[in-house]
Protein backbone atom coordinates (compact mmCIF):
# COMPACT_ATOMS: atom_id res chain seq x y z
CA UNK A 1 0.00 0.00 0.00
CA UNK A 2 3.20 2.81 0.34
CA UNK A 3 3.45 2.04 -3.34
CA UNK A 4 0.10 3.35 -3.68
CA UNK A 5 0.05 6.20 -1.63
CA UNK A 6 3.26 7.23 -3.04
CA UNK A 7 1.41 7.53 -6.52
CA UNK A 8 -1.95 9.07 -5.06
CA UNK A 9 0.84 11.91 -3.84
CA UNK A 10 1.87 12.77 -7.15
CA UNK A 11 1.77 16.05 -8.13
CA UNK A 12 2.96 18.44 -10.65
CA UNK A 13 4.65 21.52 -8.94
CA UNK A 14 4.93 24.65 -11.44
CA UNK A 15 7.46 25.22 -12.73
CA UNK A 16 7.66 28.48 -11.38
CA UNK A 17 7.76 27.24 -8.30
CA UNK A 18 11.04 24.84 -8.52
CA UNK A 19 14.16 26.28 -7.64
CA UNK A 20 17.59 24.76 -6.53
CA UNK A 21 18.78 22.29 -6.07
CA UNK A 22 18.23 20.34 -8.65
CA UNK A 23 19.27 16.55 -8.90
CA UNK A 24 23.30 16.24 -8.88
CA UNK A 25 24.76 13.70 -11.83
CA UNK A 26 24.20 10.42 -9.48
CA UNK A 27 20.26 11.53 -9.08
CA UNK A 28 19.20 12.22 -12.47
CA UNK A 29 21.12 9.36 -13.65
CA UNK A 30 19.05 7.30 -11.10
CA UNK A 31 16.15 9.34 -12.38
CA UNK A 32 17.16 8.13 -16.33
CA UNK A 33 17.26 4.79 -14.95
CA UNK A 34 14.01 4.39 -13.71
CA UNK A 35 12.52 6.47 -16.79
CA UNK A 36 13.79 3.32 -19.57
CA UNK A 37 11.92 0.89 -17.59
CA UNK A 38 8.41 1.66 -19.85
CA UNK A 39 6.66 -0.61 -21.60
CA UNK A 40 8.68 -0.58 -25.15
CA UNK A 41 7.57 -3.09 -27.77
CA UNK A 42 10.04 -4.01 -29.68
CA UNK A 43 13.06 -3.05 -27.90
CA UNK A 44 13.36 -0.02 -30.13
CA UNK A 45 13.61 2.75 -27.48
CA UNK A 46 11.95 5.39 -30.39
CA UNK A 47 13.26 8.31 -27.63
CA UNK A 48 16.46 10.23 -26.02
CA UNK A 49 17.08 12.74 -23.63
CA UNK A 50 18.76 16.27 -23.21
CA UNK A 51 19.33 17.92 -20.22
CA UNK A 52 19.19 22.04 -20.28
CA UNK A 53 21.12 23.58 -17.68
CA UNK A 54 22.91 26.41 -16.10
CA UNK A 55 23.36 29.25 -18.69
CA UNK A 56 22.02 26.69 -21.74
CA UNK A 57 18.36 27.20 -20.01
CA UNK A 58 18.91 31.64 -20.53
CA UNK A 59 20.38 30.74 -24.25
CA UNK A 60 17.36 28.48 -25.01
CA UNK A 61 14.52 31.43 -23.42
CA UNK A 62 16.34 34.17 -25.13
CA UNK A 63 15.87 31.94 -28.37
CA UNK A 64 12.35 31.21 -27.58
CA UNK A 65 11.75 35.06 -27.18
CA UNK A 66 13.29 35.63 -30.49
CA UNK A 67 11.04 33.10 -32.44
CA UNK A 68 8.15 34.33 -30.96
CA UNK A 69 8.74 37.93 -32.22
CA UNK A 70 9.81 36.15 -35.54
CA UNK A 71 6.13 34.73 -35.33
CA UNK A 72 4.58 37.72 -33.86
CA UNK A 73 6.80 40.92 -34.81
CA UNK A 74 3.27 42.51 -32.73
CA UNK A 75 3.43 39.70 -29.60
CA UNK A 76 3.05 41.88 -26.39
CA UNK A 77 6.52 42.51 -24.46
CA UNK A 78 5.02 40.61 -21.17
CA UNK A 79 4.54 37.36 -24.25
CA UNK A 80 7.78 37.64 -24.80
CA UNK A 81 9.06 38.00 -21.60
CA UNK A 82 7.21 35.32 -20.46
CA UNK A 83 8.96 33.05 -23.11
CA UNK A 84 12.58 34.38 -22.22
CA UNK A 85 11.86 32.84 -18.68
CA UNK A 86 10.02 29.67 -19.79
CA UNK A 87 13.37 27.61 -18.71
CA UNK A 88 15.07 29.54 -16.53
CA UNK A 89 13.28 28.77 -13.35
CA UNK A 90 13.74 25.17 -12.52
CA UNK A 91 17.75 23.90 -12.77
CA UNK A 92 17.29 21.07 -14.73
CA UNK A 93 14.65 20.57 -17.78
CA UNK A 94 14.85 17.51 -19.25
CA UNK A 95 13.42 17.47 -22.71
CA UNK A 96 11.66 13.86 -23.72
CA UNK A 97 12.47 13.48 -27.64
CA UNK A 98 10.38 11.18 -29.46
CA UNK A 99 12.45 9.23 -31.83
CA UNK A 100 9.98 6.44 -33.99
CA UNK A 101 10.84 3.97 -36.05
CA UNK A 102 9.52 4.13 -39.44
CA UNK A 103 7.70 1.10 -40.89
CA UNK A 104 8.79 -0.99 -37.88
CA UNK A 105 5.81 -3.72 -37.02
CA UNK A 106 5.36 -1.79 -33.76
CA UNK A 107 3.23 1.22 -34.85
CA UNK A 108 4.37 4.97 -34.35
CA UNK A 109 1.71 5.80 -31.60
CA UNK A 110 2.58 2.62 -29.47
CA UNK A 111 6.41 3.95 -29.74
CA UNK A 112 5.47 7.50 -29.07
CA UNK A 113 2.62 6.39 -25.78
CA UNK A 114 6.19 4.87 -25.15
CA UNK A 115 8.04 8.09 -24.74
CA UNK A 116 4.61 9.77 -22.61
CA UNK A 117 5.35 6.79 -20.52
CA UNK A 118 8.80 8.41 -20.55
CA UNK A 119 7.76 11.89 -19.26
CA UNK A 120 5.52 10.05 -16.45
CA UNK A 121 8.09 7.94 -15.34
CA UNK A 122 10.43 10.86 -15.15
CA UNK A 123 7.90 12.62 -12.71
CA UNK A 124 7.17 9.97 -10.43
CA UNK A 125 11.38 9.32 -10.35
CA UNK A 126 11.41 12.95 -9.55
CA UNK A 127 9.11 12.33 -6.89
CA UNK A 128 10.96 9.54 -5.12
CA UNK A 129 13.98 11.70 -4.95
CA UNK A 130 12.15 14.49 -2.99
CA UNK A 131 12.24 16.92 -5.85
CA UNK A 132 9.20 18.76 -7.66
CA UNK A 133 8.68 18.10 -11.03
CA UNK A 134 6.25 19.34 -13.90
CA UNK A 135 5.83 18.21 -17.36
CA UNK A 136 5.35 20.46 -20.16
CA UNK A 137 5.44 21.38 -23.45
CA UNK A 138 3.84 24.67 -25.08
CA UNK A 139 4.08 25.87 -28.15
CA UNK A 140 7.89 25.73 -28.37
CA UNK A 141 7.59 21.44 -28.48
CA UNK A 142 5.82 22.17 -31.92
CA UNK A 143 7.92 24.83 -33.40
CA UNK A 144 10.17 23.53 -36.29
CA UNK A 145 12.48 25.86 -36.02
CA UNK A 146 12.76 25.76 -31.98
CA UNK A 147 13.31 21.67 -32.51
CA UNK A 148 16.03 22.16 -35.41
CA UNK A 149 17.70 24.54 -32.30
CA UNK A 150 17.74 21.77 -30.10
CA UNK A 151 19.13 19.53 -32.74
CA UNK A 152 16.16 17.13 -33.54
CA UNK A 153 16.59 15.57 -36.54
CA UNK A 154 14.32 14.33 -39.37
CA UNK A 155 11.22 12.27 -37.86
CA UNK A 156 11.91 13.24 -33.94
CA UNK A 157 9.94 15.32 -32.39
CA UNK A 158 9.56 17.18 -28.48
CA UNK A 159 7.18 14.69 -26.03
CA UNK A 160 7.57 16.97 -22.98
CA UNK A 161 9.99 19.42 -21.18
CA UNK A 162 10.50 18.20 -17.65
CA UNK A 163 11.33 20.88 -15.30
CA UNK A 164 12.91 19.36 -11.92
CA UNK A 165 13.67 20.98 -8.80
CA UNK A 166 13.38 21.45 -5.14
CA UNK A 167 9.85 23.11 -4.77
CA UNK A 168 9.40 26.26 -2.89
CA UNK A 169 6.41 25.40 -1.40
CA UNK A 170 3.54 22.09 -1.41
CA UNK A 171 1.92 21.84 -4.73
CA UNK A 172 -1.80 22.09 -3.91
CA UNK A 173 -4.12 18.87 -4.97
CA UNK A 174 -6.52 19.08 -7.42
CA UNK A 175 -9.92 17.87 -7.90
CA UNK A 176 -9.34 14.39 -9.95
CA UNK A 177 -11.84 12.50 -11.86
CA UNK A 178 -14.01 9.97 -10.19
CA UNK A 179 -12.78 6.79 -11.95
CA UNK A 180 -16.20 4.81 -10.87
CA UNK A 181 -17.58 7.32 -13.65
CA UNK A 182 -15.29 6.68 -16.32
CA UNK A 183 -15.72 2.89 -16.00
CA UNK A 184 -18.12 0.56 -17.83
CA UNK A 185 -18.13 -2.85 -17.96
CA UNK A 186 -18.13 -4.33 -21.47
CA UNK A 187 -19.78 -7.22 -22.66
CA UNK A 188 -20.19 -8.62 -25.89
Amino acid sequence: MNALKFLRERRSVPSRLLGEPGPDPAQLRAMLAEAVRVPDHGKLTPWRFLAIRGEARHALGERLADRALEKDPAAAPAVVDKDRRRFSQAPLVLVVVACPVPGHKVPVQEQLLSGGAVCFALLQAAQALGFGAQWLTGWAAYDIEIQRHLGLREGEQVLGFIHVGTPAEAAPERQRPDPDALLREWSP
